[in-house]
């Protein structure tokens, strides 16, 4: 079955996490995606942060690090130096050919080749032009590098993320990246709304500073409407209690109380009724005003238990519980399988002919994602992109 983005090309300028995490969405949708990578380093700077690397078949480090992979399959490498004049007349030329430009240049970076939205539209009304940066193309941050922690601590997830007694602490993967990346690929797919119904391009503006805070979600609703500082909790939620992780004898899990017959029915599997009846803990707000008092009781008694016990108890009388599973766990689950949470590809020159991937989550029942190809060595479809060009010319 064909994608639902099949036939539409994205020339990728993008590199590192949050350019790349778009353009593989789009990719999986059935984009042609043509990724341009700077022969002077070697390509996308994640090829070199590892390892982990796919070994070659005679056991020898590829370019192919584990980062790397994680965002850039369905794509073709091609190796352009868009600082010379010869490079940026080859991508003004793939910039006709396609429907959407994403790139991640500081702003203004592209101007000075004349392959900014101002210098491509001209050429190519139609185009939909996604920048992404740091801090925008507009504010007095503009100029400032952008990189995740970076935005994490400016945008104020940080501040809410660790032990009430630690440090301020980044989640631990690049999720300000990886949002601005989907934010991106909203973007772009509102804007080929827009430009099938009007002929019209258009330039898109997405910031990782402006996205980290657009999904402080709750938190930042009750600072807004309380004017009071979000406080770090830990693992607890600052609208429900008890709703965080608990120890028990033999690894954790998480317990998510939502409604006070939830509670009540919580307390009496651990045996403690009496907690449920009184007016400290009796209600969602009570517990919230007396959490310090409640919480070290239910983390004693959970002690008593072990994960499965705990799971399989509070499952029979439907309070919503968890694991907290290591990735071992989690992506070796049944539930995991069952879904594609884990997908493999064939890469010719890895040492056992294949890579294991992160699935797409996506799931459609007209236009399914695709895998066709894995994530490339670099370079290694610049011919063959460069002769596509030619061909086009001559017909």
């Amino acid at each position: 079955m064909a994608g639902a983005l099949d036939g539409l090309v994205v020339l990728d300028l993008s590199r590192i996490l949050a350019g790349p995490t778009c353009t593989q969405m789009l990719g999986d949708l059935g984009a042609t995606v043509w990724k341009i990578e700077n022969p002077k380093s070697k390509g996308d700077d994640t090829r070199a942060w590892g390892p982990p690397y796919v070994r070659d078949v005679d056991g020898n480090q590829t370019d192919l690090s584990a980062y790397f992979m994680c965002t850039n399959r369905n794509k073709q490498s091609v190796a352009v130096d868009i600082a010379t004049p010869e490079g940026q007349e080859l991508i003004r030329q793939l910039a006709v050919r396609a429907d959407i430009v994403v790139e991640n240049f500081k702003p203004g970076g592209l101007s000075k080749y004349g392959l900014d939205y101002e210098g491509l539209k001209v050429v190519h009304p139609s185009l939909i032009y996604c920048s992404i940066s740091g801090y925008g193309q507009t504010g007095p941050n503009r100029e400032k590098p952008g990189y995740d922690l970076m935005a994490q601590g400016f945008g104020g997830i940080m501040s809410l993320t660790g032990e009430a007694d630690g440090q301020p602490m980044k989640v631990g993967v690049g999720i300000a990246d990886v949002m601005c990346g989907m934010y991106a690929t909203i973007g772009v797919l509102a804007a080929l709304r827009h430009r099938d119904q009007s002929g019209e391009g258009q330039h898109i503006d997405v910031a990782l500073v402006d996205t980290q805070m657009a999904w402080l979600i709750n938190e930042g609703a009750n600072f807004l409407t309380s004017g009071q500082l979000p406080q770090r909790r830990g693992n607890g939620h600052p609208n429900i209690v008890p709703y965080e992780v608990f120890g028990t004898s033999d690894g954790h899990v998480i317990v998510a109380v939502g409604n006070d017959a939830q509670f009540r029915r919580f307390c009496d599997f651990l045996g403690l009724a009496e907690l449920a009846d009184d007016v400290k803990f009796s209600t969602n707000p009570a517990r919230i005003e007396n959490r310090l008092e409640l919480i070290p009781q239910i983390a004693t008694r959970l002690n008593d238990y072990t994960m499965d016990e705990v799971i399989a108890g509070l499952e029979a009388v439907k309070v919503p519980v968890g694991p907290v599973n290591t990735l071992d766990r989690a992506l070796g689950s049944d539930q995991a399988k069952a879904r594609d949470g884990v997908i493999k590809m064939p890469v010719e020159s890895a040492e056992n002919g294949e890579v294991s991937l992160l699935g797409n989550p996506l799931k459609f029942s007209k236009t399914p994602v695709s895998y066709r190809t894995s994530p490339p060595r670099f370079g290694e479809h610049t011919e063959e992109v460069l002769a596509q060009l030619q061909q086009t010319e001559v017909t």
